[in-house]
């Protein structure tokens, strides 16, 4: 009887850390998509100010009217956006 329970309870606790583990990861996932886009336009109509390799950087090429979303992995993957290479692409 005693053997039943406990590989009722470590069964259970299995399958209770597998479906946590796997429903965490689709939620990082998501949040992780990176996307890299087909021109300036399309990557600002979800970021306004451009995208900043990081909060550090300044805009090379003037005053802009927005301020830009700051993700390393988002710049690297549209890097080729960022026509003065100041560290900031699409910047508007």
């Amino acid at each position: 009887m005693k053997r039943i329970v406990k590989i009722g309870l470590s069964v259970g606790l299995v399958l209770g850390i597998g479906f946590s583990a796997e429903s965490s990861l689709q939620v990082v996932d998501a949040k992780t998509k990176i996307v890299s886009f087909k021109n300036c336009k399309e990557l600002n109509k979800k970021y306004k100010g451009g995208v900043a390799i990081s909060s550090k950087v300044k805009n090379r090429g003037g005053k802009t009217k927005y301020k830009p979303f700051v993700s390393k992995a988002l710049y690297n993957a549209n890097k080729s956006r960022d026509r003065d290479k100041d560290g900031i692409a699409c910047e508007r």
